[in-house]
This record gives structure tokens, sequence and C-alpha cells, in this order.
């Protein structure tokens, strides 16, 4: 297992994290033995880093943690997370004392806010509010560093990092949405530590593609996503949502291998992404001036599941993306948003600014994934 310092904190972590989100569920309960079992191979393979929530599993995921962790606290780092976004300080500090019982430790390495945004980073300044608690916390011994989960944008990214109040961050970042690398390097180069969440897509880039596997002769597509994300210098730890044993063993050979990517072989990935973006836009930017559609037709949707499979040979992924939009979510009910449910009225294609022949690109993507 390959180890890098987490920021300032003096704390050396395991490349690769264990993300307690996905695990095995029976009877809609996390299945603990199974659960506890992954973990700790995990971690007698050098993972040293989990990571859980108050949510995750039913609110179970925090449990089986701390159940793994058991006797173990010593070689582990322990990472959670608090969801509470609001005014109140009693309340941040109920869903701490919480998490502290529920994992059964007497403090938490990596306390995260979860999925911080700028504007809610503003409503919890002030006496009394949460970020005074975070403080607190930390100087009581309850948390050891202080850190922040986001989806917000990398600008308001940027933000959060210059406060200067955190230590370390867990952010997105993957093959295909790179889109926080810049605010990564700047956390970096501010001594944070970058813990970084969806290193697999949140499982989309479980599907094989010979493409993105052949950029580096890797055995799967998992294992390319993961080596590229550990391949930046930038990024401190790559926590993975394991939910069998065959993946704790192949994320952590990966994660063991003493060179990710070469700088070569990182140079020409990020030049093969960067030309597989141009072409995904030479069929559609995502601009959306095409909405909205008379039928419902998600027109940047659908052909975004067909850039999948054209550009990252990732058909599978693309196949159940479109699939999805056939049953679409609007208001209290449900549309067809799949490219089956154009009538060729013909209204969008004045409004593309790339003129593209939408109708035929839309039967085009119902001939290649709505057929098995």
């Amino acid at each position: 297992m390959q180890y890098r310092m987490y920021g300032k904190t003096g704390d050396k972590v395991s490349v690769l994290g264990y993300g307690a989100m996905r695990l095995p569920m029976k009877d809609n309960h996390v299945d603990m033995d199974i659960s506890v079992a992954m973990i700790r191979r995990a971690i007698e393979l050098g993972v040293n880093y989990v990571d859980t929530a108050v949510g995750y599993c039913n609110g179970e995921s925090q449990i089986a943690v701390g159940k793994a962790v058991k006797g173990l606290r010593d070689k582990v780092f322990v990472s959670t997370k608090n969801h509470y976004k609001g005014p109140s300080g009693d309340e941040w500090q109920r869903l701490l004392d919480q998490s502290l019982e529920r994992i059964d430790v007497d403090y938490i390495d990596f306390y995260h806010s979860h999925g911080l945004g700028w504007e809610e980073y503003k409503n919890m300044l002030g006496p009394g509010k949460p970020m005074e608690r975070f403080h607190k916390a930390k100087e009581q011994g309850l948390i050891r560093h202080m850190c922040f989960s986001c989806h917000d944008s990398p600008e308001n990214m940027i933000k959060l990092i210059d406060t200067g109040e955190f230590e370390g961050m867990l952010v997105q970042y993957n093959l295909l949405d790179r889109r926080n690398e810049d605010a990564i390097a700047h956390a970096h180069e501010k001594g944070m530590g970058v813990a970084i969440m969806g290193p697999v897509g949140g499982g989309r880039l479980v599907s094989p593609s010979e493409k993105l596997q052949g950029m580096v002769g890797a055995k799967s597509t998992p294992e390319i996503a993961l080596r590229f994300v550990i391949s930046n210098p930038n990024v401190t730890i790559a926590l993975s949502g394991m939910n069998s044993m065959e993946m704790v063993e192949e994320n952590c050979a990966t994660a063991s291998r003493e060179e990710a990517l070469s700088e070569e072989e990182r140079r020409r990935v990020i030049e093969i992404l960067n030309e597989s973006q141009k072409l995904a836009e030479l069929y559609c930017t995502g601009c959306g001036y095409c909405m909205p559609c008379p039928n419902d037709v998600d027109i940047p949707a659908n052909f975004s599941a067909m850039n999948l499979y054209r550009v990252f040979g990732l058909k599978e992924l693309a196949m159940r993306q479109y699939k999805s939009l056939g049953r679409k979510r609007k208001g209290d009910g449900f549309v067809e948003a799949w490219a089956a449910a154009c009538v060729e009225c013909g209204k969008c294609e004045p409004k593309c600014p790339q003129k593209i022949k939408i109708r035929e690109q839309l039967k085009e993507t119902h001939n290649a994934l709505g057929t098995s």
C-alpha cells in the first residue's frame, strides 16, 4: 500500500480509503458480518482510512465502521460527516455526539461539514453557530481535523479553501469529471489534504471500455480510473465504496503499485481525455439551448448517454443511462424523456448553435442504446 501525508496534519494516510457508503445490505439492513470482514480485510492490506456518514446505509454505516475498527483504533483513521448546515450550534453538536456514540469512539480523526457550499458556510458563522462549535469540538479533542465535503462550483470551493478554516476537503474527481482539478491543486498548494469521492464515477466506470483500458493496458475500467486519480500528485487519498471482497482485493492491489501512472502515461491519458472531450462537444456541448422539448425529450441527457458510448466506449453505462430517461421524474409524475419519445417536430434544431441534426441524432441514439 502506498501512503501520503494528509496536508499539514502530520498524518500519513493510505492512498486508498474505504468508503462505507455502499456496504452489502440484507433485508434493508447492513450485513454486519460481511461488511466488517471486508473493512478489516482492507485494513489488513494496508488501508488506514475509513469514511462514513450519518445517513449512509439507512444510518447503519457508522455502526458497521465502529465494529470494524474496534481494537484497531490506533491503526485506523476514522472519517465522518455532519450534514447540518443551519444556524443552530446545538443541533450541529447533537449530530457530532450521535456519531461518536454510533461509531463507539472517543474522537473522530477527520470530521467533515457534509456537502458544504459557500452560501451555507456563511450561514454557519457567528456566536453559538456551527462553525464556532466546530472549532470548540477540536479544542475539546472530540475531533482532530476540520474538513468539508463539497458539491459546489469550483469557484466556491476555492473560496472555502481560502477561508483557512479547514485542514482537508472531500470532492468529486474522476476520468469523466475533471472540473475540480484546479480547486484540488489550489487546496494542495494551501497545505490541505485532498480526499476524492467517486474515483470510479460512483460506479459509472465499472463498465468495460476497451478505449479507456487500452490507454495504459489496464485489466479493467475501475483499475485505470483509480490509477488516474491516485496519479494526481495533488490528491492525497481516493475513497472507494467497496461492496465485495473481490473489489477490496483488486483496489488494494491497484493502490499498492509503486507508481500508479508514470508521468508519460498520465500525460497521454490526459491528452486522450482532452481529445475525447472535444469530440464529444462536436456532437453536443450540453448548452441546453434546444430545450425545452414540447414532448419532454431531454435532448442533452440523451446525447450525453450517446457520448459515453460513442466517445468513451462505455456502452453498458450508456444503455443504463438511456433506459433511465424512459421514466424521468417531472413534477409529481413521470415522463418519457428518452429519444424514442421524439415526434420529429423539429422545433429544437433552429435553436442549436452547433447546427446538430437533432432529430437524426436522436434516432441514432435510440437505435444504438434502446435495443439490447
